[in-house]
């Protein structure tokens, strides 16, 4: 049995997480190494490794985590704009393997990214 990722750990409410929101679909949680003023991380609550891994069926629960981001940015007022990012891949940054978007916003944010 693989061992569980920390986001797994978190949506079991193992360890802790500022939690802004949560239903029977996905979490959503301050970044504990935050890179903006407001950087959220969103989180399905199915374990699926990375945006390589999602399957056709998922598609409803990726439209669902679109919906919370963009109610978490008015939440937030990033009313002059915000960043979604999605790792995927060592190359492309992804530490967890677990599928989530960041949610960055509060400050003017620079391209490209790095």
């Amino acid at each position: 049995m693989a061992e569980k990722t920390i986001f797994k750990r978190i949506i079991d409410k193992e360890i802790p997480a500022e939690i802004l929101y949560e239903d029977e679909q996905c979490l959503a949680f301050r970044d504990v190494a935050p890179q903006a003023p407001s950087h959220i991380l969103v989180i399905p609550k199915k374990e699926i490794a990375s945006l390589d891994a999602l399957s056709d069926t998922d598609s409803p629960l990726v439209g669902h985590l679109w919906q919370v981001i963009r109610q978490l940015a008015q939440k937030e007022g990033l009313v002059d704009g915000y960043r979604v990012v999605v790792n995927c891949g060592a190359d492309g940054g992804q530490t967890v393997d677990h599928l989530h978007f960041h949610l960055l916003g509060g400050r003017s944010l620079t391209w490209p990214p790095g």
